[in-house]
């Protein structure tokens, strides 16, 4: 199963930076579209379809290589019982947040396919296209810390630290 997990974060990570590659290349595409009259419409919208994407599926990959922001002065002041506690709590709190976040982005998505729903910009695209890797990297982030929660609560969660803390500019 870690394997697994492991492997899903991975993947979301690619994801997520062949998503970054498709915003580059449709921001390329409309300035080519701007200097050349080429008649590309809506890369402006599929760049940033493209990189929402990008966004939501590199949440678990970074969660999970402790790249996400954290607040720990009041961890490092506290004794190790009070810091898993807190650790517990926060976790808690965060898998129920992405929880109902991954649900409302998958509602989102459902409601869109249902309505008929298109986006307002000229290329016209069913929205529940690009919501649908939203959806997924939420569903994703909500596994991730499911897993963190799990993995502290048998008390065998090793936090992933930032090569940022090893800085101190």
């Amino acid at each position: 199963m870690r394997a697994f997990l492991n492997g899903l974060y991975q993947a979301a990570g690619y994801a997520a930076a062949i998503f970054m590659i498709g915003t580059l290349l449709m921001v390329v595409a409309g300035i080519a579209d701007r200097m050349f009259a080429l008649g590309w419409r809506g890369t402006d919208m599929y760049a940033g379809y493209s990189m929402a994407a990008a966004g939501f599926l590199a949440l678990a990959h970074t969660l999970k290589r402790g790249e996400h922001i954290r607040v720990s002065l009041v961890l490092h002041a506290v004794s190790d019982k009070a810091r898993r506690m807190l650790e517990i709590w926060s976790l808690l709190v965060a898998s129920l947040l992405s929880g109902a976040f991954a649900y409302y982005t998958i509602r989102l998505a459902y409601q869109s396919y249902d309505f008929h729903d298109i986006s307002t910009g000229i290329d016209a695209t069913p929205l529940w296209i690009p919501q649908i890797p939203m959806a997924i990297g939420a569903v994703i982030l909500f596994i991730a810390f499911i897993d963190d929660l799990l993995m502290e609560i048998l008390g065998r969660r090793t936090a992933a630290g930032s090569d940022e803390l090893l800085r101190n500019e």
